[in-house]
């Protein structure tokens, strides 16, 4: 789905974690109906505002581990990560003027 690399439970301490600038992680599954109407809204932002906002996906299923440990309860759930930690979280599918606006403080 899109151009939006993945990360795996196995890779987000480095990846998401560790990274110096702030990164996106979309909380998504296939069977998801909203995950799937947000996935090219987040592709578009990524391709205007990548440099100063890394976005990679998770698929829930597939990595159970990160999601619990987050307390990610509904999908798709977007949480911007900022030196280690939980800055934003936005949950639901949104418009892709909510999603700017909610994000401007990381790519504005």
């Amino acid at each position: 789905m899109g151009n939006i690399p993945a990360v795996t439970d196995a890779a987000f301490d480095a990846d998401v974690l560790k990274s110096d600038k702030p990164v996106l992680v979309d909380f998504w599954a296939e069977w998801c109906g909203p995950c799937r109407q947000v996935a090219p809204i987040l592709d578009e932002i990524n391709a205007a505002h990548g440099d100063k906002l890394t976005f990679l996906k998770m698929n829930v299923d597939e990595n159970p581990v990160t999601p619990s440990n987050y307390r990610v309860t509904g999908i798709p759930t977007l949480a911007v990560f900022q030196n280690g930690e939980i800055v934003k979280t936005i949950v639901g599918a949104k418009p892709k003027g909510a999603l700017l606006r909610e994000l401007e403080d990381f790519i504005g």
